[in-house]
């Protein structure tokens, strides 16, 4: 867990409980259309199919319900800043988990309206301050919805990445938490002001030791698209295939991040 703290961004829990909700019935509405063939097709996860991806999103909301059901801590011991560190350190618990659920759950999208409304009614019953003991620590239910709005974003680009045709849809408020939560971990990670990062339209830090701007044009800046973004921090993508492909930008003697990425496990 990295040594820094750094001042933690505030969201809104109505408006990321709606920018879950909204993407996880873009999710449904896609998931609704496919083929059995589609559903078998191969992920970039290892060894998931289109099934198990799909179900493993479904996980992404149930396991809010999943750890309200679990006896509420006494007082939060974690910060927002770092999820993201924690991510992947029950990586093999998730694959078991994921698999017995595609197995018991053939009917796709009828598991994913029991989902949602699981989902719905758990927030409905509990206030944002409820704490829950999740892999990165005690959060408060408001925080840890944010993650999920991660979740369902980064995976729904890995179902983007599997299926031909029309990408799902990413809500605007989905993609800019998920967006600007990894851009403050990469700050938590890297502390300083020697690099600013850009990421349009949601997200500018600044983090790397060394001198700090202050003023005019930084000298070491780097700026790429939320999406190339949420993939270099996830180790969906390097940073020498992203500057290869130009889709990141990097000016300056401390502008490569190469050794920071990706931050999630």
């Amino acid at each position: 867990m990295p040594p820094a703290k750094r001042k933690q961004r505030s969201y809104d829990p109505a408006r990321t409980r709606a920018a879950v909700t909204a993407q996880f019935d873009h999710v449904a509405a896609a998931v609704a259309a496919l083929t059995s063939e589609q559903l078998a097709l191969p992920t970039r996860l290892g060894d998931w199919s289109v099934r198990d991806l799909v179900v493993h999103l479904g996980m992404a909301l149930s396991a809010v319900d999943r750890l309200l059901g679990e006896p509420e801590p006494g007082r939060a011991d974690a910060r927002l800043l770092d999820w993201p560190f924690a991510v992947g350190g029950q990586a093999d618990d998730i694959a078991d988990r994921t698999r017995r659920l595609a197995a018991a759950h053939p009917d796709l999208g009828a598991h994913l309206a029991d989902v949602r409304r699981g989902f719905t009614a758990a927030l409905d019953a509990h206030p944002a301050g409820r704490l829950l003991p999740t892999n990165a620590g005690v959060l408060p239910l408001g925080e840890y919805v944010v993650t999920r709005a991660v979740e369902l974003v980064v995976h729904t680009d890995d179902l983007n990445a599997a299926l031909p045709g029309p990408d799902v849809p990413l809500d605007r408020q989905a993609l800019a938490a998920a967006t600007r939560l990894l851009a403050d971990a990469l700050a938590e990670k890297a502390p300083g002001g020697a690099v600013e990062v850009r990421v349009p339209p949601f997200a500018v830090v600044q983090c790397v030791e060394g001198p700090r701007h202050t003023r005019g044009t930084p000298p070491n800046v780097v700026e790429t698209d939320p999406l190339t973004w949420i993939r270099l921090a996830t180790g969906r993508l390097t940073w020498a295939e992203a500057r290869e492909a130009g889709t990141v930008g990097a000016s300056g003697e401390r502008a490569d991040l190469g050794a920071l990425l990706p931050l999630t496990g």
